[in-house]
C-alpha cells in the first residue's frame, strides 16, 4: 500500500487528481452489534465492489460509466469547501440512475473545517434528515467505519439479470502480453476462464484466459458471478474490436445487449502532428493505444501543407487534452506540434450550403459567410459573495448571460449562466480561479447552437501563415486577442539571423505587428590591427547577406513555442 494507490498514472499523482476511474473490490467483517432486523448482523462478510471516479467535469464520461455498473454512491463533500459544482453535477448523474445516495461530509479532522454548515448544505440539497449525512476522515480514519455499515445497510444487493450471460464492459486496459483486458460489470450468468465468449456489437469471438478481481491489483478467481465486477482477459490485439459499452456473453447460449453508454461528443478539437513524419505511423499506434485506455478520445488523420500529416482529435475540455497529449508525449516519446484548440461551427455560405467546420485553419475568410453559428453551454457557478462584482465583470467579459442564482445557508451564491462555448474555453477557468482567489467552482453542460459574430484570426511569421496558431474569435474581442497573440509569440520565438516580423490577420488587413530583431553573428572577431576597411567589407558583406535572407528565409518554429501558445490559450 502507498498514497494515492488508486491514482495509479504518473500524472495523477503529479497533479493530485484523478484521472480514470479504478474498480476496486474489498471485504468487509461486520463488527456491529445488531438491534433490529435491519442492521448488519456481526462477523458478516460482505464483498464491496467500489469504484473511484474523477471529480473533474471534463472527465464526467468515466462517472457516468462507473454508475452504470452499481447500485449507489457515495456523494463525498469537502468539509473545507462545502457544496461545488461539480457535486451537482454528478448528484443529477446519479439520480437519473436511480441509485442509493450516501451523503459524507469528508476531510472533518482539517483546521478549516466547516462541518456544521455542509452538513446543513447537504440537507438542503437533498431533503434527507440530518443523521443520514455521515462524518468521516480519511486521515484520522474517524467514521470510516460508520460509512462501510452505511453501505451494507442501504445499497441493496445486486440482483441477477435474464437468463443467460451478460457483462456490461464500462472500461478496458491494453496489455501487450494479454492484448485487450475488459473491466465489466456481470449483470447475469457466470463467466469462467477457458470459456468461448463473444462481443455482442461485433461479433468477435475469443477464449477467456484469466478472470479475476481488481483488489485494486489483478487477482484470478474461478469465476464472477451475477454483481460482480472484474477483469476478462481476451488475448485481442486488434484494435476496433472491443468499445466500451458493449456486451460479453457465452457463444453457445446468446444473450440480448444491454443498453450500454451514449457515445461522448468531443467539445474542443485539435491536430496533433509529430515533428518529424517518419513517426507518424508510430502516432499512429500511440493514438489506437491510448484509445484503449481512454474511450472518450475520437481522432482521425488529415494533412496540412505546412505541419505534413498528423490527427484531428476530439476532447471532452481543455484539461482533457492537456492530460491526453501529455500521456502522448511520455508514452510514446514522440516529439509533438499541437495546433491552438477550437471548437465545432455551422457555416452558412452566400449559395445557401452549410458545413460543419473543425478546423480553425479551414473557418472561411471574412465575408465569405453569411451565417455562422455555435455552440452554447450552460454553466453551474458557486463561489463566496465577496466576490460578485469582479464575477459580473468577468460574465460581460466573456459574453455570459446570468440565468438564476441562488444563495446558500454560508452566504456562498449559486450562478446558472448561458455563454458561447468558445468563451468558456477562452482561459474562463483561469480567469474565475483567479478572481476568486480559487474559491469558486464550475460545471457545465452543452445546450444549443447560436449565432455567432466571429472571425478567423491568423498569425504570420515571416509572411508565411502558421496553421497551427490560426483560431477562431469574437469579432468584438479580436484586436485584444492578435495583440495578445503576437506579443506572447515575439517573447518565445528565438530570435533568427534576419529581422523577423509577426502579425496578426484578421477582417482581410493586418490588426498587429510586431518585429523581432536580427542576431548579429560577429564576423569580424578573428580580425586584429590592419586597416578599418577590411572590416568594413566583412559587416558590409553580411548586410547583403542578411538582406537576401529577409527575402528568401523561413522561420523553423521549434516543439516547445507550440506548447507555450496552445496553454496561453486556456
Amino acid at each position: 500500500m502507498k498514497d494515492q494507490v488508486l491514482d495509479s498514472m504518473d500524472l495523477e499523482r503529479e497533479r493530485g487528481i484523478t484521472i480514470k476511474m479504478a474498480p476496486v473490490r474489498m471485504e468487509y467483517h461486520s463488527t456491529e452489534i445488531p438491534s433490529s432486523k435491519s442492521q448488519v448482523p456481526s462477523g458478516e462478510k460482505y464483498v464491496l465492489n467500489l469504484i473511484d471516479t474523477p471529480g473533474h467535469i471534463d472527465f464526467s464520461y468515466e462517472v457516468s460509466r462507473a454508475l452504470k455498473a452499481v447500485e449507489g454512491t457515495i456523494l463525498l463533500v469537502d468539509a473545507t469547501q462545502g457544496v461545488q459544482a461539480q457535486t451537482l453535477t454528478t448528484l443529477t448523474m446519479a439520480r437519473e440512475q436511480g441509485l442509493v445516495i450516501i451523503p459524507v461530509i469528508s476531510k472533518i479532522d482539517a483546521p478549516l473545517a466547516r462541518t456544521e454548515d455542509v452538513l446543513l448544505e447537504i440537507v438542503d440539497l437533498l431533503n434527507c434528515p440530518v443523521e443520514s449525512v455521515l462524518k468521516v476522515s480519511g486521515k484520522t480514519g474517524e467514521g470510516v467505519d460508520d460509512l462501510l455499515e452505511a453501505i451494507v445497510k442501504r445499497v441493496p444487493a445486486p440482483v441477477a439479470g435474464i437468463e443467460g450471460t451478460q457483462v456490461l464492459i464500462f472500461d478496458f486496459a491494453y496489455s501487450s502480453h494479454k492484448g485487450v483486458v475488459v473491466h465489466g460489470r456481470v449483470i447475469g450468468g457466470t463467466v469462467s476462464a477457458r470459456e468461448r465468449l463473444e462481443f455482442v456489437a461485433t461479433g468477435e469471438e475469443f477464449i477467456a484466459g484469466d478472470v479475476g478481481v481488481l483488489v485494486p491489483g489483478e487477482k484470478p478467481v474461478e469465476a464472477l458471478g451475477p454483481g460482480e465486477i472484474g477483469y476478462i482477459v481476451t488475448s485481442i490485439k486488434k484494435p476496433g474490436i472491443v468499445s466500451v459499452g458493449d456486451t460479453l456473453t457465452h457463444v453457445k447460449t446468446p444473450a440480448p445487449a444491454l443498453p450500454g453508454y451514449h457515445q461522448p461528443k468531443p467539445v474542443v478539437w485539435a491536430s496533433v502532428f509529430p515533428e518529424s513524419q517518419d513517426d507518424l505511423h508510430f502516432l499512429r499506434l500511440a493514438l489506437e493505444k491510448l484509445r484503449l485506455s481512454d474511450s472518450a478520445l475520437s481522432y482521425e488523420e488529415e494533412s496540412s501543407g505546412t505541419l505534413g500529416r498528423g490527427f484531428r482529435c476530439g476532447f471532452l475540455g481543455m484539461l482533457h487534452l492537456e492530460i491526453v497529449t501529455e500521456r502522448l508525449r511520455r508514452e510514446s516519446n514522440i516529439g509533438l506540434v499541437v495546433t491552438s484548440p477550437s471548437i465545432t461551427y455551422e457555416v452558412t455560405y452566400r449559395n445557401g450550403e452549410t458545413e460543419m467546420i473543425y478546423s480553425p485553419a479551414l473557418f472561411p475568410d471574412h465575408g465569405v459567410a453569411v451565417k455562422v453559428r455555435e455552440p452554447w453551454v450552460r454553466a453551474h457557478l458557486i463561489a463566496p459573495p465577496e466576490y460578485m462584482s469582479q464575477l459580473m465583470q468577468s460574465f460581460y467579459d466573456y459574453e455570459a448571460e446570468v440565468e438564476e442564482s441562488h444563495t446558500f445557508r454560508d452566504g456562498r451564491i449559486s450562478f446558472t449562466v448561458l455563454m458561447p462555448l468558445r468563451e468558456l474555453m477562452r482561459g474562463f477557468f483561469d480567469r474565475l480561479k483567479s478572481v476568486t482567489s480559487g474559491y469558486a467552482s464550475i460545471s457545465y453542460e452543452l445546450t444549443d447552437m447560436k449565432d455567432a459574430d466571429v472571425v478567423r484570426l491568423d498569425i504570420l511569421v515571416a509572411d508565411e501563415r502558421v496553421i497551427a496558431f490560426c483560431r477562431v474569435t469574437s469579432s468584438r474581442t479580436v484586436e485584444e486577442e492578435a495583440k495578445k497573440a503576437v506579443e506572447k509569440l515575439a517573447k518565445i520565438l528565438p530570435r533568427q539571423l534576419f529581422t523577423t516580423k509577426i502579425q496578426a490577420q484578421a477582417k482581410g488587413r493586418i490588426i498587429a505587428s510586431e518585429s523581432l530583431s536580427a542576431m548579429r553573428k560577429d564576423v569580424t572577431g578573428y580580425l586584429y590591427g590592419g586597416d578599418i576597411t577590411r572590416k568594413m567589407k566583412l559587416l558590409e558583406k553580411q548586410k547583403k547577406g542578411k538582406k537576401k535572407m529577409l527575402e528568401r528565409g523561413k522561420v523553423s518554429i521549434p516543439n516547445d513555442v507550440f506548447l507555450k501558445m496552445v496553454r496561453s490559450d486556456g
